[in-house]
């Protein structure tokens, strides 16, 4: 497969010039499995691993390579696995913080033009986590398309659209049934020949059903959700790159069980933009928009103009980078420790005055 068909433009190939190393060939990131990344570029395609070089450069677990990914690579001589020396800078990233409580960066596809943002119109639709994923998708410098699956399982399309429009303002939402082909042919215009676009979205969404269609043959293999509340199982295991007939290249992903946002201030404030514009309305400056007199925001809500679970998940969403924001920078835990302890202080002070003055209040 050559480099061109794998989405090389002049932008990297602008940045491969800067390469000092010119023994080494440029690749794409096709998957990884267990410490292994398939690569291809203008060689067969083949497994390779990190070389030492890359091993003892990477410091967390976002710098190494990730599907999508451009890296530079060394096929040996003697026949051996070819060797990843390093990552090409990403044009654009879709991450998340790593599951569980490690406070780690993960890149689950790198030079991305387009994310389908994939959600069922059955049992598990869900506008606050499509809040979640439009958030990340922002910060990821890619741009965003809503794709509403199994519309031949809803009983009121234009309803469930009105109501995505309302949180995903400029964002282009189209609804559609990978199973029967209703409306999928309008996803063609995104995949234009050198464009790479990823899928997101929950197990069960139909993500799978979609790369079978876009591919033309039965790749990923697909199961049904549960009737209880219309979950999936992981049906994809990995993040794999298809090069489409039409010219497009599509990562599909595994389903995400959970969607911990990574270093999204700024794209959770360009998702909730609409509400940035009321509070610039608000009387106060410092309004937090819960009793305030002159609130616009809450003013909005009690016009039903805003929803407030609309506002509840965008606090819930920078609480969340603001603690991320502590646990990951040095000088935030400094000021946090500092907070802490004054506060502590205040504790101390009162209650030492209050046994000076005899347990009274």
């Amino acid at each position: 497969m050559s480099l061109k068909r794998l989405g090389w433009n002049s932008y990297f190939d602008a940045l491969w010039q800067s390469n000092e190393e010119v023994e080494w060939l440029p690749a794409r990131v096709i998957s990884q499995q267990r410490g292994l990344w398939r690569i291809a570029g203008d060689f067969a395609e083949c497994w390779a691993e990190a070389s030492g070089t890359l091993r003892a450069g990477v410091e967390a677990g976002g710098d190494w390579p990730a599907a999508g990914d451009w890296v530079a690579a060394e096929i040996l001589s003697g026949g051996g696995r070819p060797l990843i020396h390093k990552v090409l800078p990403r044009r654009s990233k879709f991450v998340r913080k790593v599951a569980g409580r490690r406070m780690e960066e993960q890149v689950i596809a790198a030079n991305v033009d387009t994310a389908f943002v994939v959600m069922a119109l059955d049992g598990d639709f869900n506008v606050r986590r499509l809040e979640r994923y439009l958030a990340q998708c922002w910060e990821s410098g890619a741009k965003s398309v809503v794709v509403l699956n199994k519309a031949d399982d809803c009983g009121d399309v234009a309803a469930r659209v009105a109501e995505v429009e309302s949180i995903a303002a400029g964002v282009p939402i189209l609804a559609v049934s990978a199973r029967t082909g209703h409306g999928v042919d309008a996803l063609e215009g995104f995949l234009a020949p050198g464009q790479t676009v990823v899928l997101l979205g929950s197990s069960g969404v139909g993500k799978s059903t979609l790369v079978n269609h876009f591919l033309r043959r039965d790749a990923q293999a697909v199961q049904a959700v549960r009737e209880s509340d219309s979950r999936g199982r992981h049906t994809t295991t990995s993040r794999e790159l298809f090069a489409l007939p039409g010219g497009a290249l599509l990562i599909d992903t595994p389903g995400l069980r959970e969607l911990q946002l990574w270093g999204t201030t700024d794209g959770v404030e360009q998702s909730f933009s609409d509400i940035e514009e009321l509070a610039a309305q608000c009387r106060y400056g410092n309004c937090g928009h819960t009793t305030e007199p002159g609130c616009a925001v809450q003013a909005a809500i009690a016009e039903g103009r805003l929803d407030e679970n609309r506002l509840e998940n965008q606090r819930k969403l920078e609480r969340e980078q603001e603690f991320l924001r502590r646990k990951i920078d040095p000088e935030a835990q400094k000021q946090e420790k500092e907070r802490v302890k004054l506060l502590h202080r205040g504790a101390r002070q009162k209650y030492d005055q209050r046994r000076k003055d005899g347990g009274k209040q």
